[in-house]
């Protein structure tokens, strides 16, 4: 039998986010038919950029203006909001990933943007777009060639990219697994590649593998988490900080989106697995105005020359829109 963890405490939804939630799964129903924008209580995503000592101790950087992407910076699609930020460096240049939600399809393609310091970006292209939802582009790089798992749960399957040209083509390399998971995030660690998947908000699922491409098998203690929607959901990849390993999630009570907080991976291996909240969680969320003043829900960061960190952030506003919602 699977070992339960039972880490975060559960709140009570308030009349609102109940209501929220009602309108959320009658937006559901209208968007599975494919291909179908519709509206709802769907949010207008941007993205900022947080900077501190560690990534579990961020604030808004100094010297610029949040967000700094936003859906008026994509210039070749009509985009409902931008999200889901994952960074890169390639020698001096930084590199950021996301879902550019498209207005016309309302589905998600896989959006580019470039900066020469990690706080000023300027927004590129669409680099990847499938017939079917694309969305949180976990980007790394193995034995001298870049890859992407973007989650791709429309498609039923977990699917890998790898970049025939770094960083504007991306091409089809494989399938990991034949499941509509979500949020997949893949990371190296003590000579095994890893990857946390999950079901939606209620099922955190572990799959471990030799090298990217597979084969992966389930790890003996999957599904780590049943039905804790505090903790299941990815909120960006796996961060190693001084020696330890973070794992972030999203959590979606009492609305989606909420706030990121961060769980230290005391045990890792093909047979055992382990966790402990982090201290000061949760480490982003709601600012109660501005562009996330409702919710935040991924991070993801880099360390910086300097000895500090830059982290890609996403949150949403108060402004309701044509969204997509699952």
């Amino acid at each position: 039998m699977a070992r339960r963890l039972k880490i975060a405490r559960k709140t009570a939804v308030a009349p609102a986010g109940a209501a929220l939630l009602l309108g959320l799964a009658l937006g559901l129903a209208v968007g599975a038919r494919r291909g179908v924008p519709f509206v709802g209580n769907s949010r207008a995503w941007s993205i900022g950029v947080y900077a501190g000592p560690s990534p579990l101790e961020v604030v808004p950087a100094e010297g610029i203006t949040n967000p700094v992407l936003t859906a008026a910076d994509v210039t070749d699609a009509d985009a409902v909001f931008v999200a889901d930020p994952f960074l890169v460096r390639a020698g001096d240049d930084w590199c950021m990933f996301f879902e550019v939600l498209k207005k016309d399809t309302g589905k998600g393609a896989i959006g580019l943007a470039t900066s020469s310091d990690g706080l000023c970006w300027t927004y590129q292209q669409i680099v990847l777009e499938e017939p079917f939802h694309l969305s949180y582009p976990c980007v790394f790089e193995y034995a001298g060639d870049w890859y992407m798992v973007p989650e791709s749960h429309e498609a039923g399957e977990v699917r890998l990219y790898r970049a025939s040209e770094f960083p504007t083509r991306w091409e089809y390399e494989a399938t990991l697994l034949d499941e509509p998971y979500v949020d997949s995030t893949v990371f190296q660690h003590a000579g095994s590649w890893w990857m946390f998947t999950s079901l939606g908000a209620e099922m955190l699922k572990l799959y471990w593998a030799e090298e990217p491409a597979g084969p992966w098998t389930e790890h003996p203690q999957s599904p780590l988490i049943l039905a804790d929607p505090h903790i299941t959901r990815a909120g960006g990849r796996v961060l190693a900080v001084e020696g330890k390993l973070y794992r972030l999630a999203q959590d979606t009570v009492p609305t989606y989106g909420n706030q990121v907080r961060a769980f230290e991976i005391t045990e890792l291996t093909r047979t055992t697995y382990a966790e402990r909240e982090a201290p000061n969680n949760p480490v982003i969320g709601q600012t109660g105005s501005g562009w996330n003043g409702l919710g935040m829900h991924q991070l993801d960061a880099l360390p910086r020359d300097d000895g500090g960190w830059i982290a890609a952030v996403d949150g949403y506003g108060d402004k309701l829109v044509y969204g997509w919602r699952y």
